[in-house]
């Protein structure tokens, strides 16, 4: 699995715009910029798998490079995830 370079820094600005939009959700303020990204990503990984094992659909996934990003999951799996680290 490859992906080009301009595809990885439009994956990255995307995960911290749904990343910083979780975190937001969540009521969080601490943190910044490369926390907004992991929380993109990690909402991103673990999104899916949540969605499912409830047998909930992806309304709102875009390929990057050939790749598929959950948006709405990476956006709500934040939500949750940086409730629990604070």
């Amino acid at each position: 699995m490859t992906i080009s370079a301009t595809g990885l820094i439009v994956l990255i600005i995307i995960a911290a715009i749904c990343g910083a939009i979780g975190k937001a959700l969540a009521g969080g303020a601490r943190g910044g910029l490369l926390v907004s990204i992991a929380l993109g990503f990690i909402g991103a990984l673990l999104g899916p798998w949540v969605a499912g094992k409830l047998k909930l659909p992806e309304p709102l996934m875009i390929q990057l490079s050939g790749h598929p990003f959950p948006v709405l999951w990476s956006i709500i799996g934040p939500r949750f995830s940086w409730r629990s680290f604070t």
